[in-house]
């Protein structure tokens, strides 16, 4: 067969755009209904059976286990998969097809296989080369697959954001795994080696918790919103049927990984960390506290909505006026004149605000750290404390107890809020204007001084290691960083060269502010 030239290809590819152009997707159809299953239902699963003692004595409470070790996370997302007996609910961002994402897959495919309903509800534009395990899984009888504001050219879905821009721009940044609505874990990962601590390459420095009690089924709830949702394709309606063989390439993929040495790490958390088990004998030393989820609706993926039905409404209630101190951990820190003048405002009142975002050097998105940079000197000037996170090297061992504060290679990706030492949010929220109003978000407050302790102190102990300290001199910006016992100075973005540096100054200059 001849194959097409390259500059033939593409021009193809351009034509498919303009046909697509006046093209949007199809209506939803021939979608079963399903939903949660009940608490009383849930109590008669072995997970619940085994926890009801625990929740029985917490009434109103969420018990929390904080889950800041990537080898840990995958560990724990691995045994509570197999532990759900009657359903699993999984909905993420970002599901490589790498180490880890094809392990987790073989341990849905396996709840299936033991009479499991298993519902995977993945955003679309992270589930790149996934065509034939998604469609393969889905057809599987107790496996339902969807996809969240799906792209119709699979190969090509920069096409989508030419033709349909507006919602192919909003993405579902849930992440969560619901088993038998007993037992969840949640917060700021997206599966993939990255997360999970198993690449030489970029790491991604994260938090989750897992988390029992009656939040969980509003978590239930809310899932069962947006897999009913208009932007909740069927997998069938958009990815081509999958080989009869696919299934058992599925097993062969994880059989191979798993006796391949790069995996081991991994396959060692699995066996040696029993985090779920430690769960159901009430070992495993959960905080208990009130806890209010915060949730976008999904409609917010279809386009614009009401200014009151934002998850940041919501949560900048539910946090309440600092009156002593804000701490934020986020990887995107976008601030925005608005919220620039709040934390200022704060800050002269005698707050003492606290940020700790990615530096240049570290961070995977250029373009957001331009919207960042331009309101560093307004916040130092005010009084705010920003910390930026070094990319830690291979060479520099991880601190002990550093939590996601200290991974070799590593890019911060947690988002947390804590405020006055009480209230503590954690889960998928950056604090950008993507967050605010693009992206679909989730996550939790807590009221929980012991919670809050734990990652203020964590911020106090590993910072001054792990991050640069920022300060102004005469009106510019140096940076400050702990080597053993010295303190170096720098007059520029450490770490970061030329090429980042103009990168950084060319998307400053574009009005995009709002996307990132």
């Amino acid at each position: 067969m001849i194959q097409p030239l390259p500059g033939t290809r593409l021009l193809l590819t351009l034509m498919a755009a303009v046909l697509l152009a006046g093209c949007a997707l199809p209506p939803v159809k021939d979608r079963p209904e399903s939903s949660a299953i009940t608490t009383d239902q849930a109590r008669l699963t072995p997970l619940g059976n085994a926890l009801k003692s625990q929740t029985a004595a917490h009434p109103g409470q969420m018990g929390i286990y904080l889950l800041d070790e990537p080898a840990k996370t995958f560990a724990a997302l691995t045994h509570l998969a197999r532990r759900a007996q009657r359903t699993l609910d999984i909905q993420y961002y970002i599901w490589y097809g790498d180490r880890s994402g094809t392990l987790l897959l073989r341990e849905l495919l396996d709840a299936g296989r033991r009479g499991v309903r298993v519902r995977l509800l993945l955003d679309d534009q992270g589930t790149t080369e996934l065509d034939t395990e998604l469609a393969a899984l889905n057809a599987h009888p107790n496996i339902e697959v969807r996809l969240f504001n799906p792209f119709l050219m699979r190969d090509a879905r920069w096409v989508g954001f030419l033709t349909r821009f507006e919602r192919a721009n909003r993405r579902m940044h849930n992440k969560v795994m619901i088993a038998d609505n007993t037992a969840l874990i949640s917060g700021g990962r997206n599966i993939g080696d990255s997360y999970f601590g198993a690449t030489d390459g970029f790491l991604f420095s994260d938090l989750d918790i897992l988390a029992i009690g009656p939040v969980v089924d509003e978590v239930s709830t809310g899932f069962d919103d947006y897999w009913q949702s208009r932007a909740a394709y069927p997998a069938e309606q958009i990815l081509p049927p999958a080989p009869d063989e696919a299934l058992d390439q599925l097993d062969w993929k994880a059989d191979t990984l798993a006796l391949s040495s790069n995996t081991r790490d991994l396959l060692v958390a699995v066996r040696e960390n029993f985090i779920v088990g430690s769960l159901l004998r009430g070992e495993l030393g959960l905080i208990w506290a009130p806890t209010e989820l915060v949730i976008d609706p999904p409609r917010k993926g279809l386009g614009p909505i009401a200014l009151e039905d934002l998850l940041t409404i919501d949560l900048r209630n539910k946090l309440g006026v600092p009156r002593q101190s804000v701490d934020i951990i986020s990887s995107f820190f976008v601030p925005t004149p608005t919220l620039t003048d709040a934390l200022s405002t704060l800050a002269r009142r005698g707050v003492r605000v606290r940020v700790l975002t990615n530096s240049l050097d570290a961070t995977d998105m250029p373009p957001a750290h331009s919207g960042y940079a331009r309101y560093r000197k307004p916040l130092l000037k005010a009084g705010v404390e920003l910390y930026e996170m070094k990319r830690i090297g291979d060479e520099n061992p991880r601190p002990e107890g550093a939590g996601p504060f200290g991974s070799p290679a590593t890019t911060l990706h947690a988002k947390a809020v804590v405020i006055d030492g009480q209230r503590v949010f954690i889960g998928s929220y950056n604090v950008d204007p993507r967050s605010v109003l693009l992206n679909t978000e989730v996550g939790f407050v807590i009221e929980s001084s012991e919670l809050a302790s734990a990652i203020s102190h964590t911020f106090d102990m590993h910072v001054p290691e792990s991050a640069y300290r920022l300060e102004l001199e005469d009106g510019e910006i140096v940076w400050f960083e702990r080597q053993d016992s010295e303190i170096v100075r720098h007059d520029r973005e450490p770490g970061a060269g030329l090429i980042k540096r103009g990168a950084v100054w060319l998307f400053s200059l574009m009005p995009i502010e709002w996307m990132l």
